[in-house]
């Protein structure tokens, strides 16, 4: 059997014409976490008027391959609303590292690891201090995931009862 061809990754900017294939995208993303973990945070309906609301008011990101969009993250000056800035190295500008997806068929294929990557470099050329991002500790939180991309842990919370694992890599 051969590898599968590496997917070229560069993030570019998502425009309205992808909300629809964005939106199919992190949903495939939430069915496939439900199905091998049961529901949870992570199974939440993902609509196409909240994929808009995330282009008009921060910057989504995408990657293609083979002419759809095979990931999908957003980057963001507003601080979510789970985090709590007292667990994070203190600066000037952080950016906000929120609704990361990368297709099931296409997973485990090093596409998020460099998307993360790349998120890095265009948070250095922003500017930004900082990415800041939060993962669900459970089995199906990408905890491991971020650490293994070289972001630090900086703390564990609880918020609405739903456990996170606080993350951050200073640029």
């Amino acid at each position: 059997m051969t590898e599968p061809a590496a997917v070229a990754v560069r993030l570019e900017p998502a425009t309205p014409d992808d909300v629809g294939e964005i939106t199919a995208l992190r949903t495939a993303v939430a069915q496939d976490l439900t199905g091998r973990h049961g529901a949870g945070h992570w199974s939440a309906t993902v609509t196409e008027r909240g994929v808009m609301r995330g282009i008009t008011t921060s910057r989504v990101l995408v990657v293609r391959h083979a002419s759809r969009i095979v990931a999908t993250l957003r980057l963001a000056t507003k601080k979510p609303w789970a985090i709590d800035i007292a667990y994070f190295t203190p600066c000037t500008r952080a950016l906000y590292l929120t609704d990361m997806a990368v297709h099931p068929s296409t997973q485990h294929q090093g596409i998020g690891r460099r998307c993360m990557d790349e998120a890095r470099r265009i948070g250095a050329d922003w500017p930004a201090d900082a990415i800041r991002l939060d993962a669900y500790d459970a089995p199906a939180g990408a905890g491991g995931f971020y650490a293994r991309c070289g972001f630090q842990e900086v703390g564990r919370v609880t918020y609405r009862n739903t456990p996170l694992i606080y993350f951050e890599a200073v640029l």
